[in-house]
C-alpha cells in the first residue's frame, strides 16, 4: 500500500504542470521575489477593492424611493492617505526593480565573453577560444558569462527562462546581458521576439557543465585558432595593418592600448572605444572623423559579415592592454 501510494504521488508530481521555470542562475531568486511581491500586491488590492465595492453596495443601498442620501464631506486625511501610501509603494517597487536592472546591466569583471549572432532562424554562438556552436551553448557552472549579441537580419530576442534573462538582439548594434549559472543541467533557449515564419523553431539549449567537464569540452571543440587570432589574420588580409601601424606613423591611429579608452573626435565630442565604436568605424568610418587624420579609410559595409566584425573586435580587444610603442 505504501509503495502504491508513493508511486501515485510520484506520477502526480511528474504530471503536475510546472508553474515556473527552474531556478538556475544567481539572479533568478531575486527576480522571482520581485515577481511574487507584485503578484501578491495585485491580488491584495484586487480583493480589497472588490470587497469594499460589495460592502458599500450592501451597506449603503437605497432602501426606499423616498430615501435621500446624506451629504458627503471631504476628508483630507483620507485623500492624503490614498495618495501617500500608493506613492510610497510605487517608489519602493521602482527602487527594487531599478536595483535589479542595474545589477543585470553590469557584468562582473573577468566574465567569460560569448559572442552571439541571431539570424533567421538560428543562433550562432562563438567562444573566444574559437569553439563555435549552433543553437547550443556550453558554459561552466558558477562562472559569470557575458553575452555580446547582434542580428544579421531582423530583431530577435535571446531568452533563457531558467536564468530569468531576456534581451533584444538588434541588427546594426550590439546588446549585452550576463548571467551566472548555479546548477548543472540542460536549459531551454528561446527567441522571445516574433521574427518570421519559423520563429517558433528558433530554440536551443544551454548546457551547464562542471568546470572540469567544460575545460575538457573546450579542448575537444576549440578551433585551431582563437577569435583574436582569426581577427588578426582578417585585419592583415583587409589591409588594415598598412594604415593602423603599431608605431603610430600610418595614415590611421595606432590601436594598441586604445580599446576601452576615450576617443576625441574632430568636432570635440568624445566616445569610448567599445564594441559599438569599433563596429561603426569599420562600417561607416566617415561618421567618426578624428583630428590630425585624413578620411581615407574605406567602408567595409556589405564586404564582411557580423561574425567577422566580432573577430576583428576580439583582436582589437586582445591588443588593448599593450603599450603603444614610441616612434
Amino acid at each position: 500500500m505504501n509503495l502504491s501510494h508513493r508511486l501515485i504521488t510520484e506520477v502526480f508530481i511528474a504530471q503536475w504542470p510546472q508553474l515556473r521555470p527552474d531556478d538556475a542562475s544567481a539572479s533568478a531568486a531575486q527576480v522571482d521575489r520581485l515577481y511574487f511581491f507584485l503578484t501578491g500586491l495585485t491580488l491584495f488590492f484586487t480583493f480589497s477593492i472588490f470587497a469594499a465595492i460589495f460592502y458599500f453596495m450592501i451597506k449603503y443601498r437605497r432602501r426606499s424611493e423616498k430615501e435621500c442620501p446624506p451629504e458627503t464631506e471631504e476628508s483630507k486625511v483620507l485623500e492624503i492617505t490614498w495618495i501617500v501610501i500608493p506613492g510610497l509603494i510605487c517608489v519602493g517597487i521602482f527602487l527594487w526593480g531599478a536595483s535589479l536592472f542595474f545589477a543585470a546591466a553590469r557584468p562582473p569583471r573577468g566574465s567569460t565573453e560569448i559572442f552571439v549572432v541571431g539570424k533567421q532562424w538560428m543562433w550562432h554562438l562563438q567562444h573566444p577560444e574559437g569553439a563555435r556552436e549552433i543553437n547550443q551553448l556550453h558554459i561552466p557552472v558558477g562562472v559569470p558569462v557575458r553575452l555580446t549579441m547582434t542580428s544579421e537580419d531582423v530583431i530577435h530576442d535571446f531568452s533563457i527562462p531558467a536564468f530569468r534573462i531576456k534581451m533584444d538582439v538588434v541588427p546594426g548594434r550590439y546588446t549585452s546581458e550576463w548571467f551566472q549559472a548555479t546548477k548543472i543541467g540542460s536549459y531551454h533557449l528561446f527567441c522571445a521576439q516574433y521574427c518570421g515564419m519559423l520563429h517558433s523553431g528558433m530554440t536551443g539549449t544551454i548546457e551547464v557543465m562542471s568546470p572540469t567537464d567544460y575545460a575538457q569540452w573546450l579542448r575537444d571543440n576549440a578551433g585551431n585558432k582563437s577569435m583574436a587570432e582569426t581577427g588578426q589574420e582578417l585585419f592583415a588580409r583587409l589591409g588594415c595593418d598598412t594604415c593602423h601601424v603599431t608605431d603610430g606613423t600610418g595614415s590611421g591611429p595606432a590601436l594598441q592600448g586604445r580599446f576601452g579608452k576615450q576617443v576625441t573626435l574632430r568636432d570635440g565630442q568624445t566616445r569610448v572605444m567599445d564594441d559599438a565604436y569599433v563596429r561603426q568605424s569599420i562600417l561607416n568610418p566617415g561618421s567618426l572623423p578624428l583630428p590630425n587624420y585624413r578620411q581615407v579609410m574605406p567602408t567595409f559595409q556589405g564586404q564582411i559579415s557580423e561574425e567577422q566584425i566580432l573577430q576583428l573586435i576580439a583582436y582589437i580587444k586582445s591588443i588593448g592592454s599593450e603599450r603603444i610603442q614610441a616612434p
